[in-house]
């Protein structure tokens, strides 16, 4: 327990986990073992229920609003470093504990983790709320029910009964929209490398074997003994290949998407294989080998800070940024450089930081990323700055800064 007096319940809380970190479990048998993991286990969903009945209250404040942000999801990405899955997992949590008294007790309890309250979280969405209420379900019983499966039965369960209920409630109405079932999402490691998955309904999905079938079964070397589903990687790849080079693809911020690699001159032409010399547009670090590679068949731009760069600085005869100084904010900025946003760069504007209008020059130090929200605070009384040594800063209307929080740091 706590070895202090406690002012608040969170201060409590600080010191119980103190004392636990201090405690360890040193050479404990299994079995206790086992009773010690339970017991953590049921107190953080005890933590994630509060966290989520927390997150929910800011959310009907508005309280994202004091940093810019216009959800709590986008808070939680960017002041908690939260993943985007993980972020929205906790807002649909609060909503479903707002409204479904008999789950929320059970998670209160301890019984459900955070990814089964967002799993019912649905029922209580506006539209099917309507729709029970027009057809008589008792949201009360339904409650109960999904909070007793959701406290005993595993997750992938909780899903299917919550999906059965969602088509009970109109089993008669029109064919769902397919693109309502679409998912796809992917995490990038350590070496650039990505993992993801994806949920297509019955027709893209057959549209998507239909593609990739037809570039596997187009190239079969004689000899390729990888399986059937590193080949069928390979063909997506290729998928992507042709889709790039046909130029077909809509215009981004008056560019057409490509693949693009930042790498050091002096690295590209060394024949060594530089590892992590090279940042792709998307941010994963590759070595100047495969950027070598890639400038086989690419188009290779020079960014140079100096008499024989491009024209970085265009003084007061050009305000619109040409695609030679958008190049080098994005280089240099990667991202929206907004306090807690990472919006990417074909999302951004080019911000004058002193405005053109206001006798601001087209160039590189008066130029910022800032994605579609974050350029309208801008320009309604937030204000961004960029120091000396080239960290962005974020302040509110009121001068006060806005500093993400670094809640995992482990002070020595």
């Amino acid at each position: 327990m706590c070895s202090t007096v406690c002012a608040t319940p969170v201060e409590c809380l600080t010191g119980a986990l103190d004392a636990l970190a201090a405690e360890g479990s040193g050479e404990l048998p299994g079995p206790v073992l086992l009773d010690r993991e339970s017991l953590l286990l049921r107190s953080v969903n005890r933590l994630n229920t509060e966290l989520a009945r927390t997150t929910r209250r800011c959310e009907v404040a508005g309280a994202g609003e004091h940093d810019g942000k216009a959800t709590m999801a986008s808070w939680l990405r960017g002041h908690a470093r939260l993943p985007a899955g993980a972020a929205n997992q906790l807002v649909k949590a609060g909503r479903a504990l707002e409204q479904l008294p008999a789950v929320a007790g059970a998670a209160s309890a301890g019984a459900l983790p955070v990814e089964a309250l967002a799993a019912v979280a649905p029922v209580v969405e506006p539209g099917n709320l309507a729709a029970a209420a027009e057809q008589g379900v008792d949201v009360g019983e339904v409650d109960r029910l999904l909070a007793g499966v959701a406290a005993t039965r595993p997750h992938a369960e909780v899903r299917q009964v919550v999906a059965h209920y969602l088509a009970r409630l109109d089993p008669d109405g029109p064919e769902p929209d397919p693109t309502e079932s679409r998912r796809l999402a992917w995490s990038r490691h350590d070496d650039g490398s990505i993992a993801g998955r994806f949920e297509l309904d019955a027709v893209g999905g057959e549209k998507l074997i239909a593609a990739v079938e037809a570039i596997l079964q187009a190239s079969r070397p004689a000899g390729d003994t990888r399986s059937r589903s590193q080949r069928q990687a390979d063909a997506l790849v290729q998928l992507c290949d042709n889709a790039l080079a046909s130029a077909t693809l809509p215009v981004l911020r008056t560019r057409k998407p490509q693949v693009a690699v930042t790498v050091p001159l002096a690295d590209l032409v060394d024949p060594a294989v530089g590892q992590g010399a090279g940042r792709t547009g998307f941010g994963a670090v590759i070595s100047a080998a495969k950027a070598r590679w890639l400038a086989c068949d690419g188009q290779v731009t020079r960014i140079v800070l100096g008499p024989d760069s491009q024209p970085l600085d265009l003084g007061r005869e050009q305000r619109v940024a040409p695609p030679g100084l958008r190049r080098a904010v994005e280089q240099r900025d990667g991202h929206c450089v907004f306090a807690g946003c990472d919006a990417p760069s074909w999302w951004c504007d080019v911000h004058h930081l002193f405005e053109w209008l206001f006798g601001g020059e087209t160039t590189l130090e008066n130029s910022g990323l800032l994605c579609e929200r974050h350029h309208t605070k801008v320009h309604h009384g937030f204000r961004i700055e960029r120091d000396p040594a080239g960290r962005w800063h974020t302040y509110r209307p009121d001068g006060t800064e806005i500093l993400i929080g670094e809640p995992f740091l482990v002070l020595a």
